[in-house]
């Protein structure tokens, strides 16, 4: 995944102490570990990071989604230095100021009654404690969740993935049923329309819900916008009509926002786009950049008083942890004081969504263009009329070379994009600068050529 291509070959006595001792000794994420080169990074500011060399990539990225204000945010780093001079650490059980004033934060841009905060170190953690929750509420079992999801590693969570990611820590968690959510390029329901896609889509959860007995289901936990997996908007009503099964059956919706929240798609929250409130969110990366490890889930009112009299059945020692707790507060200050939820959604609706309109007329390797705020994907195809990825579902190796091409491609223009599959997801910090995001989608709209080549004559 790290791998830097055309690159020249440099004997290992020749790297730095940082890359040998990587080498000999860290585990990189999903991938095979002899096979990949990671860049040692020796720095970043705004949007731009470099290795130990000075090589400089503009990061379309965000690293992993996360780094909505890009890198080095003073206020974010003043406020982590500030916290640590006064409070570094301490137990779950006691108050702090840094963590009761975040989760105030978070509670007052929260749709409806989401109003009480359970504090995790990530996504992940957030996933398995909304399900614990959802489980407790209603006393049931079932979770259902998407195929075309990423929920996270862990456990559960990995369970409740629908790609493949979740295929080697099989057999998981028990009581997942998976279903297919709206995708109307590839309409699992050979719809022709948004209309008929959100439709259909409807109508197949429906029969899920009375084929595995609606009363037996705890929870449904989607996505607001698909992330990892497509950057999959639905379309206009289909949230609302998934809030309406629910509450017809007496089941939890959860609404993962670990990657689609925090303005990402223009607004606080993803789902906030369709006026539509769930019972819980999952949230981590956006909330503060992942400067410091942090995520959690905002629970409704109405589920948080089960929790008067009972205990609440989950915990983690760094649960609001001080250090990540004030850089969320500086963060979500800067959201608000530099209007970036709003700048998010008028950069995707002003710069990048009409930029992309313009690369798929221009290059036939272009199938799609989709997305909200700075949340958008490129989907990539051999051939428009039968809509053939440019490279095969889950493709690795020989067989993933066109969309290798096109990301050392982009390397090599100073872009480091994020791909995933047969797509270039463009994914940029939200207060990037608008000439630099014009710089960075040319270099994308150039790079385009690569890809052009694969396509059927």
């Amino acid at each position: 995944m790290n791998r830097i291509d055309d690159a020249p070959a440099v004997a290992a006595h020749d790297r730095s102490a940082a890359w040998r001792d990587d080498r000999r000794h860290v585990l990189h994420s999903w991938s095979a570990q002899a096979q990949i080169d990671p860049v040692v990074v020796a720095g970043a500011q705004g949007a731009w990071f470099w290795d130990e060399h000075g090589t400089r990539w503009l990061d379309f990225s965000s690293q992993l989604v996360n780094v909505n204000l890009g890198h080095q945010h003073p206020a974010l780093v003043e406020a982590i230095r500030e916290q640590a001079a006064t409070l570094c650490t301490i137990a779950p059980y006691h108050a702090n100021a840094a963590t009761a004033q975040a989760a105030r934060m978070i509670a007052e841009v929260a749709p409806g009654d989401l109003d009480r905060v359970f504090f995790t170190n990530g996504g992940a953690e957030a996933v398995e404690n909304a399900v614990r929750i959802a489980r407790q509420h209603t006393g049931r079992n079932k979770l259902l969740a998407m195929y075309r999801s990423y929920h996270g590693a862990t456990a559960g969570a990995i369970t409740l993935t629908g790609d493949p990611r979740r295929w080697n820590a099989e057999p998981g968690l028990p009581g997942v049923v998976r279903f297919w959510g709206p995708y109307a390029y590839r309409s699992a329901f050979y719809a022709q329309t948004p209309e008929q896609e959100c439709e259909r889509a409807l109508a197949h959860l429906q029969q899920t819900l009375e084929l595995e007995g609606a009363h037996t289901v705890a929870a449904i936990l989607l996505e607001s916008v698909v992330g990892g997996n497509g950057i999959l908007v639905p379309p206009d009503g289909y949230l609302r009509g998934v809030r309406e099964l629910c509450d017809r059956h007496g089941i939890v919706l959860i609404a993962d926002e670990v990657m689609a929240g925090f303005g990402r798609c223009g607004e606080w929250f993803a789902i906030d786009h369709w006026g539509v409130v769930p019972d819980l969110i999952t949230f981590a990366k956006g909330v503060n950049c992942g400067y410091v490890p942090l995520g959690g889930v905002i629970v409704s009112e109405r589920i948080a008083q089960a929790y008067q009299q009972r205990p609440f059945p989950g915990g983690l020692t760094y649960s609001g942890h001080p250090l990540a707790c004030a850089a969320a507060v500086a963060c979500i200050g800067v959201y608000r004081s530099e209007g970036l939820i709003e700048r998010a959604r008028r950069i995707g609706a002003d710069i990048v969504g009409p930029a992309l309109a313009t690369m798929a007329e221009r290059h036939a390797s272009v199938g799609e263009v989709r997305g909200l705020g700075a949340f958008w994907a490129i989907e990539l195809v051999r051939d428009r009329a039968s809509r053939e990825p440019l490279v095969p579902f889950n493709a690795g190796g020989a067989t993933n070379a066109p969309m290798a091409e096109l990301v050392a491609a982009c390397k090599r223009g100073g872009v480091w994009p994020f791909a995933a599959g047969n797509r270039l997801h463009i994914v940029p910090p939200l207060n990037i600068g608008e000439d630099e995001l014009r710089h960075g989608l040319a270099v994308i709209d150039e790079a385009l050529a690569v890809a052009d080549r694969y396509v059927a004559d």
